[in-house]
């Protein structure tokens, strides 16, 4: 038996050892070089994940910030000349618990998933990510200002995913050539590896992504030993044919058009840190189409941009103003607003056009991007937008240029940069033109920020602006809404032979941006009145000065009633430029996670506290004392792990001494029907009672101006209905259907008569003129807007969209003695606008 022992010895000894199991560290891996490129089938039995370091040290990102995960996971990292590879398997003791949903490509359902985020530059401030669930659905961004995401970025890439009885996987390809990155010798990219384990609402990553630091990007790990790594490919190449049935006007008996087009996108890489995006002829029809609204301020309302070739890449072009976090940024004002480019005529409704189309055609657009290896960003944009001409061939649109450029120079490893941004609009005014709108319209701005202590950071900016144009045209900016020179009690002076208008812009901020329970802010910020920069930008107002400060306590560490909460104080101040307050306000809110899923959201604002006056509330007349309010509001929120996730939401404000209040309800179900089909109802209702509405400016045979105001009971209620249906993670539809009705009465007209006195009875009059105050009307204003949206991405990067479009509107000067059902029979009454489309892409590549 001795004998036979020996000799077993004897041969394990002359067996081959298998080489020990590689481990990355806490922060770093290195990664293989692929001799054999991995098959992507969703399995590791390729011989370079045998020989790859195993990424096991995964933590628990949320809801217990570095706590042992509930499942393990394990990652491996490979490379070649051209691709990046990546591994990950999942590990799950439930697979049949591992909820997997299909739908579109770049929709974020309520799943397991995985996503890889890479830093290329690995300057630590932007990278790109890419995601999947266990249905094989793949989500893509890039990142850009350590964490901010840009949802319309589209990469060609692949990955397979696999569900098994040890969990399920993830294998990925990246082409090199999607991303940007310097060629050097022994490369490094900053490297993040997220899950997420859905019915545990449980994130974990590689490297700890700690959610009480500030930054997404800088918490990356490294992924090193990236050496001779191809020059990125040259040459992206996406042409399209389309063809759009489109119903004429009714001057034309609504006869129905044919029109065919093509055009096309260009990716051009110039080298391996620049790249040239161009569009020809673009078209944007499977684009769903904008909220409806009825506007009744004096203010412009701003819409997100929703166009892949704007989107993409906005975050280097992003130079915002007015926006501190106790405004959450949500505004949208910025010296660079793209929805002007291609917008619809802004002539039609002075000439009274209807026959206008929606937009105006962009001829072509090209943007330049690059990031150096010295942390310096640089992108520059340029687009031509075609003439529309009106009935008499007046100028509804005129052909104009439009361009941006932008810089950022980042320095200490990411926590400071400096930029700059340069933006500009020429148009080709004519005598139909020249009088409404400026020739010319030019502004710049420099921002820098500095963080320091880890948790801290100060940033700023300064922003000029000049328009020119006729002096028809600089009047009318002048009396804007924007900026209101005419107000006879405002130190402006409106001056009608001025040809062009000039102003400033200045934000100064200070900030905790990180810490696990306590992050703060505080900023300053001034506009002048001449400030404008609505050409190329978004702003509301000019002529005013801000103090905001916010605080939050963020308890992240769950315990037996939260999942989570947060509690946030804010408290700001407006005034004029020349001093005028015009608004105080405390505001407190809280966030709740509770352990059963469920959110709760309440908080309340006590504004005008003290003396403070509307200067707008008149359009160009006088200011006038405001009144205490208060705005309670409230959401409930659903676990998102279930079929059904109900929400509500309830807003009130209260006013005028009692004799002003809304009061807005909006609740919402999403409805999961299956793993490929889900739909979910929205629905607002909005009662509106407001005793100070604006109602019209009137001049009287003795030229004296007077402002009059009505009390206005208004009610409005709105539905979205959304469905989605993945036939494939490639093939999906979506429909997309919004009714939206709005009707009010006015009554009691009156005009100002003491607008700074302290009793609100005492600031106004009644208005002399009965033509008016007899019989004031109202409005009954009705819309339909539906999208029908058939994607099939046939081949990678090349698309199939089948879209039916349709639109009704109708709108009567009175409210009307129909129900709200009534009101909806009547919109699907009107006339519809259908628009069919077929469009189809091929991407090429070189």
């Amino acid at each position: 038996m001795l004998g036979g022992l020996s000799a077993l010895l004897v041969l394990q000894a002359f067996q081959p050892v298998a080489a020990p199991v590689r481990h990355a560290t806490a922060t770093t891996v290195r990664a293989t070089l692929a001799t054999t490129a991995p098959v992507i089938d969703g399995r590791d039995d390729d011989a370079v994940w045998t020989s790859s370091p195993v990424i096991d040290q995964f933590l628990e990102a949320e809801p217990t910030e570095g706590a042992q995960p509930k499942a393990r996971t394990e990652a491996r990292v490979a490379y070649d000349a051209h691709n990046l590879y990546v591994f990950v398997r999942a590990y799950d003791p439930h697979p049949d618990s591992i909820v997997s949903l299909l739908s579109r490509r770049d929709d974020q359902t309520a799943s397991d998933h995985i996503t890889i985020l890479l830093d290329s530059y690995h300057d630590h401030r932007t990278g790109f990510e890419f995601s999947v669930n266990p249905a094989g659905v793949k989500c893509d961004y890039a990142i850009y200002n350590d964490g901010a995401e840009d949802v319309a970025w589209d990469a060609i890439w692949d990955v397979a995913t696999r569900t098994d009885s040890l969990g399920w996987t993830a294998e990925y390809r990246i082409p090199l050539s999607q991303l940007h990155y310097s060629v050097r010798k022994d490369g490094v990219f900053g490297i993040l590896i997220w899950r997420v384990i859905q019915r545990y609402t449980e994130t974990i990553t590689w490297p700890l992504y700690r959610m009480s630091r500030s930054g997404l990007v800088s918490q990356f790990g490294e992924l090193s030993g990236l050496d001779g790594l191809a020059r990125p490919g040259d040459l992206e190449v996406t042409p399209y044919l389309l063809t759009k049935n489109v119903q004429g006007p009714a001057s034309s008996g609504y006869d129905r058009d044919q029109q065919v087009s093509a055009g096309g996108d260009l990716k051009y890489q110039m080298s391996s840190n620049v790249l040239l995006n161009a569009t020809v002829n673009p078209d944007f029809g499977q684009v769903d189409a904008d909220p409806s609204q009825l506007n009744l301020s004096a203010f412009e309302t701003f819409f997100s941009e929703r166009r892949p070739f704007f989107v993409e890449g906005k975050g280097l072009f992003t130079f915002n103003v007015n926006c501190v976090v106790v405004l959450d940024c949500n505004t949208g004002e910025g010296l660079f607003y793209s929805r002007r480019i291609g917008r619809a005529p802004e002539l039609a409704d002075t000439y009274d056009d209807s026959t206008a189309v929606q937009a105006t055609r962009i001829l072509g657009a090209a943007k330049l991007t690059g990031r150096f290896p010295n942390g310096l960003s640089l992108g520059m944009m340029d687009a031509v937008t075609d003439r529309v001409g009106g009935a008499g061939d007046v100028t509804l649109e005129p052909r104009a240029n439009y361009a941006v450029v932008r810089g950022n120079q980042d320095y200490a490893d990411g926590n400071g940069s400096v930029g700059f941004i340069f933006t500009g609009v020429n148009r080709e005014t004519d005598a139909s033109s020249s009088p409404y709108l400026h020739s010319s319209a030019y502004a710049g701005g420099i921002d820098a920020r500095r963080r320091f202590l880890g948790d801290y950071e100060v940033s700023g900016s300064f922003d000029a602006s000049r328009v020119a144009g006729s002096r028809a045209a600089i009047a009318l900016t002048q009396e804007d809404p924007v900026h209101l020179y005419q107000r006879p009690d405002g130190p402006l002076t409106f001056d009608s032979t001025r040809t062009s208008l000039s102003g400033s812009n200045v934000e100064l901020r200070a900030a905790k941006v990180g810490g696990k329970l306590l992050q703060w802010e505080t900023a300053y910020q001034r506009r002048s009145p001449g400030f404008e920069i609505n050409d190329l930008g978004f702003l509301r107002q000019a002529d005013e000065q801000e103090w905001t400060t916010w605080a939050a306590l963020a308890f992240r560490t769950p315990n037996a009633i939260w999942q989570q909460l947060r509690w946030n104080v804010n408290y700001w101040q407006y005034w004029s430029d020349a001093g005028l307050p015009t608004e105080r306000a405390f505001n407190t809110n809280i966030h709740t996670q509770f352990n059963d899923r469920w959110w709760l959201h309440m908080g309340g604002t006590l504004g005008q506290l003290g003396t403070t006056f509307c200067d707008r509330c008149a359009r160009g007349g006088p200011a006038v004392r405001q009144d205490p309010y208060i705005a309670p509001w409230l959401q409930i929120q659903g676990d998102d792990r279930d079929a059904l996730l109900p929400s509500l939401s309830v807003n009130y404000w209260r006013g005028d001494g009692g004799r002003s209040y809304s009061l807005s309800v909006s609740p919402e179900l999403d409805i999961k029907v299956s793993a490929r089909f889900s739909t979910s109802v929205f629905g607002g209702y909005t009662r509106n009672r407001n005793d100070t509405q604006y109602f019209n400016t009137y001049t009287d045979s003795a030229d004296a101006l007077h402002y009059t105001f009505a009390h206005l009971e208004q009610r409005t209620l709105s539905l979205t209905w959304r469905l989605d249906y993945a036939f494939t993670p490639n093939a999906t539809l979506q429909l997309y259907a919004s009714p939206f009705v709005s009707k009010g009465t006015y009554t009691n007209v009156r005009e100002l008569a003491r607008p700074h006195a302290v009793a609100y009875a005492a600031r106004y009059q009644p208005y002399g003129d009965t033509t008016v105050t007899g019989d004031p009307g109202g409005f009954n204003a009705q819309q339909f807007r539906s999208n029908l949206v058939f994607r099939w991405e046939y081949r990678a990067g090349s698309t199939l969209f089948l879209v039916w479009s349709q639109g009704r509107d109708g709108s009567f000067p009175i409210e009307g003695t129909r129900s709200f059902g009534g009101d909806l029979r009547e919109l699907f009454a009107h006339r519809s606008n259908d628009i069919f489309l077929i469009k189809f892409s091929y991407w090429f590549a070189r």
